[in-house]
Formats: structure tokens, sequence, C-alpha cells
């Protein structure tokens, strides 16, 4: 009899949601995103579904990461909606990575082809920058953008 009181109580379904979902950036999906709830529970976001996680108590602190990079911890107060919608994103999106790589490949070609040094040492700085801004901005790479729809 114990053990179906135990059961009914673990079927209440929870009052508050927060859904999370990846964008499609080229970056994010190289990394293993996961979202902590609480300090206690860890959710992994895939690159294709939402993930819905159920909130028992109002007031959870949310923080999302991939093991290095983590965003600030923020407290959610749930007044008039039950659900709060969250877009996981990336702070270099695919047209800085692009334009990036398209610097390095045309100074790295001029370089190359006119034979001056300088210029295929230029070519390097995008990635320089990538590389700095992805190990130096560790609360900043990560961004939980509000989806208001």
């Amino acid at each position: 009899m114990g053990s179906e009181n135990n059961f009914k109580l673990d079927t209440i379904p929870a009052p508050y949601h927060i859904v999370l979902q990846r964008k499609n950036q080229v970056l994010l999906s190289f990394l293993k995103i996961r979202a902590v709830v609480n300090g206690k529970e860890i959710y992994p976001l895939l690159n294709t579904r939402p993930v819905v996680i159920p909130v028992p108590e109002n007031n959870p602190k949310i923080v999302v990461t991939d093991g290095y990079h983590i965003t600030k911890p923020l407290k959610l107060v749930y007044n008039d909606l039950h659900v709060y919608c969250f877009k996981v994103g990336c702070a270099i999106n695919d047209r800085q990575l692009l334009a990036g790589f398209l610097v390095l490949s045309i100074l790295y070609l001029t370089g190359m082809f006119t034979g001056i040094t300088p210029i295929k040492v230029l070519s390097f700085l995008p990635l320089f920058y990538l590389v700095l801004f992805y190990y130096l901005n560790r609360k900043d790479f990560i961004k939980l953008i509000p989806v208001l729809d």
C-alpha cells in the first residue's frame, strides 16, 4: 500500500516547465550542451529536439554548460507564466564564422601567390580571434535567448 502512494506522488505533473532548444549553429553542433536546474538535475540538449524540463517548485535556477563554458545562473520566477522557453545560442554566429574563414582564406591565398610572408601571417588573425574568444569568454560564449512566441 505504501508503494502505491509513492507511485501516485511521483506521477503528479509538475506545475512549471522550462523548454530549451539549441539554435542551429555550427559551433554549437560540436559541443555537448547540458542544462543544470537547481544545481542538481542535468538535462542534455540534443541538436534536433527541444527539451521540456519539469520544475516542481517556483524560483528555479538554471545554468547551461558544455563543461567548460557556463552561462550566468538565471533565476526564473513563475508569476503569470507556467512555461519559460529559451533558445541556446553561441556568441559567434555562423556569419561571423564564415566571414572569418573567408578572410583567412583570401589573405592566405594572396600571401601564397604573391610570396609576401606578412600577409600569410596576418591571415591567421581570424583564427587567433576565434580561439581567444572561445577560451577567454567562458561566461559569454553560450547564451540563453528568451523565446517570446
